[in-house]
């Protein structure tokens, strides 16, 4: 009898488990769906002395993410990400760009690019328990993005619009470095608000020509401005 008691409670207790456990599992696993529109500053950056970013371009992201909750605090996140930005680079010698019809840049002439993406984020989601109704949250990850598009102008030569795919490559890697805060309008519904850093750290622009080596990054800057539901 003791024995067969011992066993009748120990089956109780694994089916109890089975029970709890995948309620608790699928709590901590739910799926948040939320949109972003960032008004954003970009920038390029070159690692050749000769070739200088000239100044910073408004732009604008607009996408959906996805946060995959394996904890109550902690999440996988993704999504998708429609990005146009800019930036300026200038020569400290002439080169020549083929824009339609070769055109030649004189030195310190500033070249600009305005590039449109679709990046995919992958990064992880931390964020504090909630206090009163504010959350704190980061989020941290890579964006591969791909280039759907873009136009190249030389304001000093009055050039404007011309269709430069050609000289953007077509993959780039970057990172992404988001903080802010949510605030709770009930249920899973929150407005967000934040600061995005993005960093293309690798090359965006191909060497055509007589264009110096030099590796073109291209760095931005966002408000970060969503609703999580």
């Amino acid at each position: 009898m003791k024995y067969n008691s011992s066993l009748s409670l120990r089956c109780a207790t694994f089916l109890l488990l089975l029970i709890t456990i995948p309620q608790r599992v699928s709590s901590q696993q739910s799926i948040q769906f939320g949109i972003h529109a960032n008004p954003l500053f970009g920038w390029f950056n070159s690692n050749n002395s000769n070739v200088t970013g000239k100044g910073v371009h408004t732009g604008f992201n607009f996408g959906l993410t996805v946060n995959k909750y394996f904890h109550e605090n902690y999440a996988f996140s993704t999504g998708l990400s429609l990005i146009t930005a800019g930036g300026s680079i200038s020569n400290s010698e002439a080169i020549t760009l083929d824009l339609n019809n070769p055109i030649e840049v004189l030195p310190g002439n500033r070249v600009t690019y305005k590039v449109k993406y679709l990046a995919i984020p992958v990064g992880i989601r931390l964020k504090s328990n909630e206090i009163g109704y504010f959350t704190i949250f980061t989020d941290l990850g890579f964006d591969p993005k791909i280039t759907l598009g873009g136009k190249a102008e030389i304001p000093s030569q009055h050039i404007y619009k011309e269709n430069a795919n050609h000289l953007l490559k077509s993959i780039s890697m970057g990172y992404h470095i988001i903080g802010g805060i949510e605030y709770s309008l009930g249920g899973t519904t929150s407005v967000v608000l934040g600061l995005n850093l993005d960093n293309n750290f690798t090359d965006i622009i191909k060497e055509k020509g007589n264009q110096p080596s030099a590796k073109i990054t291209h760095k931005m800057l966002g408000i970060h401005l969503g609703l999580n539901f």
